[in-house]
């Protein structure tokens, strides 16, 4: 196993797992085979993940939340307690459908809200924030702020994770943004 990486005892790591340095999986997760999980990440308690997911360095994925084959997690991912990925659009216990599991792609720093539900083959964008309790069922930009049932884009948020007032400036960080073609793009940055 990798140096300072945390396994609870009542956690299972299958084999063929990879768990970047400092990585913690917590009490009663289950890390399937074909993962790879990247440095620094926390895996809270009662977490599956896989087989074959992908997960960047440095998320943090809070307790209940299960990420299925087809999901991918870039780098800062936060997952709150109990949000949901689901993997195939028509499921029927009757009717084997994991030849229909479709992709779903969560980019970098993007935040998903406790008890949020993403339905399979959408794209949330880096730095994304979805509410708590949201549905999210089509792909979501950049730094969008979303929530709802369906999501709606309510706002943009910064990349700290500070809602944008009309100013477009992050009360955090004093970075500047703008919008082009209904995305959001820090200030000087390439469209």
């Amino acid at each position: 196993m990798t140096q300072g990486v945390f396994v609870h005892p009542s956690a299972i790591v299958d084999d063929d797992v990879e768990l970047g340095a400092g990585c913690k999986v917590w009490h009663f997760s289950h890390v399937l085979a074909g993962s790879r999980i990247g440095e620094n990440c926390i895996l809270g308690q009662n977490v599956m993940a896989g087989p074959d997911v992908v997960i960047g360095s440095g998320c943090k994925i809070q307790n209940n939340v299960s990420i299925y084959k087809g999901v991918t997690l870039e780098e800062d991912v936060f997952c709150g307690p109990s949000c949901v990925f689901t993997n195939v659009l028509t499921p029927r216990a009757f009717v084997e459908r994991k030849d229909e599991f479709l992709p779903t792609r969560v980019g970098k720093g993007a935040t998903i809200g406790a008890n949020a539900v993403i339905i399979c083959g959408v794209n949330i964008g880096t730095y994304a924030m979805i509410g708590a309790g949201a549905l999210v069922t089509r792909d979501t930009a950049p730094h969008a702020l979303m929530f709802g049932n369906p999501a709606r884009r309510k706002g943009w948020v910064s990349r700290a994770g500070e809602v944008l007032g009309a100013d477009l400036v992050c009360p955090r960080t004093g970075e500047v943004y703008e919008v082009k073609d209904d995305q959001l793009f820090a200030k000087g940055s390439p469209s």
